[in-house]
């Protein structure tokens, strides 16, 4: 009621763009040669949430700009994780890409193929009209579109007046409603911008242009440097607060047209969004686990929590695929997530409070933030110390090594008992500190060897890290499929240029004839042709079991009898474009060659048998 009544009547005031000559770079609060300055202005105004709130995604947009690109499939796979997270129920709305490559669109086409209402596929642009006609061509409904209002990027960065910058502005966002592309204008570095004399009337703009074509114009309020501050009191540009309250009341923009965006440069990306939604933003655009350009942005899973506690909507989220995403990113990804990040970190719910696991089993509550094992699948690990006993060891084994019911271990195990008064030998010399995880890893390696890949096992399931994608890319080529010796040969020498760790590369036929072949090192090339163009392989593992599965198969290590070297063989189908298999594509590699793979990717990792 209170709400209703109190805010029938806001302010309408009609603003007009101050076109100054010069930029005013706000100096009190941000001297630059020193930490920049909050100021408070004894102004203060009360929460209120919009009707609706939501999520908005920028993983494989902001989020690509922190880190080595996905492949197309892995962002597919993150489309699907996100959808099973909190799409299925609208909470994750949109998610955002880029539309420039080949590879760009191809990643769009596989997620909107999926079918899904939410996310919906959405693009990001320039403020141009060539990047506008992408979005046309890409047939989305909706854009983001970069439209920079602070001085710094206006006067410093683009070299215009703010007169020429918002005509530009105002031009594309015409054209973009024109051609029925709902726009998303996205107000960069508004925490440095002057909010009245530029934003605001702006926005106004926007709004009456929205009103004559019908459609939405939507607002991204981004905080690009994260110079935000979520305090009562605190004044313009940094109060997020007083920002999205000028946009909903000033300039009549609608909560559910309004989006938040900010970075973490300062450790208050979360707080932010969060207090973006309290007053009155619908919108808040996170990345999954916070990668985004420098210090990232706010974390999507963390939101999707936090949306949980502030509506007791539990219906919302599929909780544990959270720890599905996490464990994808360390699996797939090869991304490090920090053993004690909240959720989704190794040990984030572990407890360090030296307890017997059968106390930890009794008194759950007393040391875990919520039921970790219903709302993200994820027991409540130990942390190794002098009063963990042997229950405890065998506990973190079976926990840390996430081992089946037939591999898991007890107490009663006389490794365990081994591993235990190892534990117990350091301690009677003066430990103090914990076991670490590195540590326990080390011991239990030790002591129960068969609970781990060998080092054969684990340099195979790097060749398949390594080979799943190049072999699959490079058997896609148009040109394997004719199964014309010419074109072949010269795709297998441009392939073997760039990945001379393959020693021998070769192709044969559906029934297992040599087609063609080529080596990496010329000093080779005598020794492989003891085997004639034609020769039946069809027999070989490498052939029989691709045809079999339609799938890459790698074989386990052999003594090379062209070489004598110790090396695999990696082979996988060749298809058509109608999916029929036509040939089979191989390649050996040498021991040594995967082992200076490993040794360059610095991969110390252990890898347990579930992986």
């Amino acid at each position: 009621m209170f709400d209703s009544l109190f805010h029938k009547n806001p302010a309408r005031q009609h603003y007009n763009i101050d076109d100054v000559d010069k930029p005013e770079l706000l100096r009190e609060l941000y001297p630059y040669n020193k930490i920049c300055r909050v100021s408070f202005d004894d102004s203060f105004i009360m929460p209120r949430p919009p009707e609706k709130i939501f999520i908005t995604d920028t993983t494989f947009r902001d989020g690509q700009q922190a880190r080595p690109p996905f492949s197309v499939q892995q962002i597919a796979d993150i489309f699907e994780l996100l959808h099973k997270l909190a799409g299925h129920s609208g909470l994750i709305r949109q998610s955002e890409f880029f539309l420039y490559s080949d590879k760009d669109k191809k990643a769009v086409h596989a997620c909107q193929d999926k079918g899904y209402k939410f996310p919906e596929v959405t693009g990001w642009i320039r403020a141009n009209k060539d990047d506008l006609k992408l979005v046309k061509e890409m047939e989305l409904k909706e854009t983001g579109m970069l439209t920079s209002v602070s001085y710094y990027h206006i006067f410093l960065k683009l070299g215009k007046t703010r007169k020429q910058a918002a005509e530009d502005y105002l031009r594309l966002v015409e054209a973009a409603l024109d051609w029925d592309i709902i726009p998303r204008c996205h107000f960069e570095d508004i925490t440095r911008a002057d909010i009245y004399g530029f934003c605001i009337p702006l926005a106004q703009k926007l709004m009456d242009l929205s009103r004559q074509k019908g459609l939405p114009v939507k607002i991204r309020l981004c905080d690009t440097m994260g110079y935000g501050v979520p305090y009562p009191g605190a004044s313009l540009p940094r109060s997020v607060a007083k920002i999205v309250r000028t946009f909903t009341d000033e300039a009549q923009v609608p909560s559910e047209w309004l989006e938040w965006h900010g970075h973490n440069d300062f450790h208050k990306g979360f707080i932010n969004a969060t207090t973006a939604w309290i007053y009155g933003c619908s919108g808040v655009n996170a990345t999954v686990f916070g990668f985004g350009e420098r210090t990232g942005n706010a974390p999507l899973e963390a939101l999707i929590i936090e949306y949980i506690s502030l509506t007791g909507d539990d219906d919302s989220a599929y909780t544990p695929a959270i720890t599905e995403m996490a464990r994808y990113f360390q699996k797939n990804l090869n991304v490090e997530i920090p053993p004690n990040y909240p959720f989704a970190g190794r040990d984030f719910n572990a407890t360090s409070a030296g307890i017997h696991v059968d106390g930890l089993l009794k008194n759950e509550e007393i040391y875990n933030i919520f039921n970790t094992k219903q709302i993200l699948h994820r027991n409540v690990p130990i942390i190794i110390t002098d009063k963990t006993g042997r229950s405890g060891v065998a506990y973190w084994i079976n926990h840390n090594l996430n081992l089946s019911e037939e591999q898991k271990v007890d107490k009663r195990h006389p490794a365990v008992g081994k591993i235990y008064d190892k534990i117990m030998r350091s301690y009677a010399k003066g430990r103090t500190t914990n076991f670490s995880h590195e540590e326990m890893q080390k011991l239990v390696r030790r002591f129960i060897p068969d609970l781990f890949l060998s080092s054969f096992e684990q340099l195979k399931v790097l060749a398949s890290k390594v080979l799943a994608n190049i072999m699959k890319e490079l058997a896609e080529n148009p040109s394997m499929a004719t199964m014309d010796k010419d074109n072949i040969d010269l795709v297998l020498n441009d392939f073997l240029s760039e990945y001379p760790f393959i020693q021998y590369m070769y192709v044969t036929d559906i029934n297992g004839c040599l087609l063609t072949w080529n080596v990496s090192d010329i000093g080779d090339l005598s020794k492989y042709r003891q085997v004639p163009s034609g020769a039946d392989l069809s027999d070989r593992e490498w052939f029989i079991r691709p045809v079999k599965t339609g799938k890459l198969h790698i074989t386990d290590f052999y003594k090379s009898y062209f070489t004598g070297k110790l090396c695999l063989t990696a082979a996988t189908p060749i298809f058509t474009t109608e999916d029929e298999i036509v040939g089979i594509l191989g390649a050996d590699i040498r021991f040594d060659e995967l082992a200076k793979i490993q040794e360059g990717l610095a991969d110390d990792q252990e890898v347990s048998l579930d992986h």
